[in-house]
């Protein structure tokens, strides 16, 4: 493992609510010049998950992104608590998006979403042997779900119609997994 070439002189507190936390860092870079460097700093992890089925079929959830402006369709994801248990977050989101709660869960992927300016770190989780139950939506959730053949999925990543990061790597491995 490489030294950090980066020497932080001081860190000041600009913005901060109860999911994330943006600090402005006076540095000295690689090349021992100031300069400064914003940090965002999230106080949950990124849970995913790509839920599969019997037939070959999972679960996407479409919302309004409201950062970026636009619709978007996802795998079921959301945060957990610094501190609580990976899985239990994982199997909280998949209830609360798709009613699914799952027997079998697999560990499949850890990502950096954007790690030139966020901390963030994302788990991705393959869930199997489902059962169908009752969705919990949080308030500020209108999600649709749309339940679709696992290939399909894989298509509209490649098309271009699913966009977000954490979605695309997820899907993408599931698929190099289990063989699609």
């Amino acid at each position: 493992m490489l030294e950090n070439p980066w020497k932080t002189l001081r860190k000041k507190s600009i913005y901060q609510n109860p999911w994330i936390h943006l600090e402005e860092h006076e540095v000295l870079n690689p090349a021992g010049k100031e300069g400064i460097y914003g940090k965002l700093h999230f106080k949950n992890k990124a849970m995913a998950i790509v839920p599969i089925d019997e037939e070959g079929n999972t679960w996407l959830v479409g919302q309004y992104r409201y950062a970026l402006d636009e619709y978007s369709w996802e795998i079921p994801m959301g945060g957990g608590p610094i501190g609580l248990d990976l899985l239990e977050s994982a199997q909280r989101e998949l209830k609360e998006e798709t009613g699914l709660t799952a027997n079998k869960w697999t560990e499949v992927l850890r990502i950096h979403t954007s790690n030139s300016v966020t901390d963030e770190e994302g788990f991705v989780y393959l869930a199997e042997e489902l059962s169908q139950g009752e969705t919990e939506f949080e308030e500020t959730e209108v999600l649709q779900i749309k339940k679709l053949p696992f290939s399909e999925v894989v298509e509209m990543v490649m098309r271009g119609e699913i966009t977000d990061s954490i979605s695309i790597a997820g899907i993408l491995k599931v698929a190099r997994i289990l063989g699609f």
